[in-house]
């Protein structure tokens, strides 16, 4: 393994959607509902500083609010909340499982240098500071376990391993590799910030884990190019053509 500032606490963006994920299948598993079980969609939620309700206004999954007051299943939720980065999906779900008890996957698997305190937009809390934070070395920790089958169960992790290739956000780490190879991944951005987290499965070799958190850089399309950069010299380093 290689870690460059693997510490560092970075806002987590959408990167804490993984964990999330994971405490889905978790509770799923131990029989607290089924994954076939439906929320009635709504776009209104409680701010973690003073329960007052706000909503979500920006999101990169627009179809969904066609759906408000409709259900959908936890399964189609936490898929959207993957797949196509749903800030409306990511509340639901998170509401429905409780930044306490992801937090409490990530403290017992040894990842808690990550936070996920809240859910998505709530503007009160972050103007406090109370943000979801990630770090490079607990991102690998939680994709390392998934990759291993060892998070949950391993039927669950052969899950989330599917929900994570079909990501549709692919400038980043999947850009720098190789057609042939499968990406199983989470981006996130805000602002000047732009991550992906990745289990990397090249053909005919063992995967590897590569997570790239970055800062300050205002271009999107440049930190893309970057993570691109990084991905196809990290695997042409760990898995060279034959």
């Amino acid at each position: 393994s290689l870690t460059i500032r693997g510490a560092r606490r970075f806002h987590a963006a959408s990167t804490m959607k993984v964990p999330v994920m994971a405490e889905v299948f978790r509770q799923a598993q131990a029989g607290r509902f089924a994954l076939d079980d439906s929320l009635t969609i709504r776009n209104q939620f409680a701010s973690i500083v003073d329960g007052s309700t706000y909503r979500i206004e920006d999101d990169s999954d627009p179809a969904i609010y066609d759906r408000l007051g409709e259900p959908m299943s936890i399964r189609d939720l936490t898929e959207r909340m993957i797949t196509v980065s749903s800030n409306l999906a990511t509340n639901m779900v998170i509401e429905l499982v409780a930044p306490k008890s992801v937090q409490q996957l990530l403290d017992n698997m040894g990842a808690g240098r990550m936070q996920v305190r809240r859910g998505v937009e709530d503007l009160k809390a972050y103007r406090q500071g109370l943000n979801n934070t990630a770090t490079a070395a607990d991102l690998a920790t939680v994709l390392t376990a998934i990759a291993s089958h060892s998070l949950v169960s391993p039927e669950a992790c052969r899950k989330m391993v599917a929900i994570l290739k079909q990501q549709e956000f692919n400038d980043t780490i999947p850009a720098g590799l190789p057609d042939n190879v499968e990406v199983a991944h989470k981006t996130g951005w805000i602002t000047e910030i732009h991550h992906d987290a990745a289990i990397v499965y090249p053909l005919n070799a063992a995967p590897y884990v590569l997570v790239v958190l970055t800062q300050g850089i205002s271009d999107r399309e440049m930190s893309a190019a970057l993570h691109a950069r990084i991905a196809r010299a990290v695997h042409e380093a760990l898995r060279p053509p034959a």
